[in-house]
C-alpha cells in the first residue's frame, strides 16, 4: 500500500512506518538523548505522543488528514535508548470523521505505555488553504 500522508515528517523526531495496510498501520522509534527531559534518561511524553499521532495519521492515510482532539492515557515512562512501537487502526469511520485507536509498546519494558484514541478528520483540501 502506498503512503499518502505525512511525507516530509522527520522519522528521527516521530519514527518510522513498519507497516501499513487499509485502515491500519505500525511505526516505531528508537528514543535518542536529545528526548530527554531530565539526568536520569527520562523521554519527553510528547515524543511517545507524536509517535502514536504518526501512527493513526498512517492508518487513515489520506493527504488532507488532520488531528481534531485526543482522548489519551500514559500508561509507564520510557527511557532514552527505548524502542517504541505503535500499532493504530481505524475504529470507527462517519462522514470525513475517524476514530483511531492506537498503543504503543515498549520493547525494552515489555510492557504498553501509552493508549490512546484520536479523532481525525479527512478535509476536502490542506488544512492551511482554509
Amino acid at each position: 500500500m502506498n503512503v499518502n500522508t505525512h511525507m516530509k515528517i522527520s522519522p528521527k523526531l516521530v519514527g518510522e512506518i513498519v507497516e501499513i495496510s487499509e485502515g491500519k498501520a505500525t511505526a516505531s522509534l528508537k528514543t535518542s538523548p536529545e528526548m530527554a527531559s531530565d539526568e536520569q534518561s527520562l523521554v519527553h511524553g510528547g515524543f511517545t505522543f507524536g509517535l502514536a499521532d504518526y501512527a493513526a495519521m498512517l492508518a487513515v492515510n489520506d493527504p488532507f488528514v488532520v488531528l481534531g482532539a485526543a482522548d489519551v492515557k500514559f500508561l509507564a515512562p520510557t527511557r532514552v535508548g527505548d524502542s517504541l512501537t505503535a500499532k493504530a487502526h481505524i475504529v470507527e469511520s462517519q462522514g470525513k470523521k475517524r476514530q483511531v485507536h492506537c498503543s504503543v509498546y515498549s520493547e525494552d519494558a515489555g510492557k504498553e505505555v501509552f493508549s490512546g484514541t484520536f479523532t481525525c478528520f479527512v478535509l476536502e483540501k490542506h488544512v492551511l488553504e482554509f
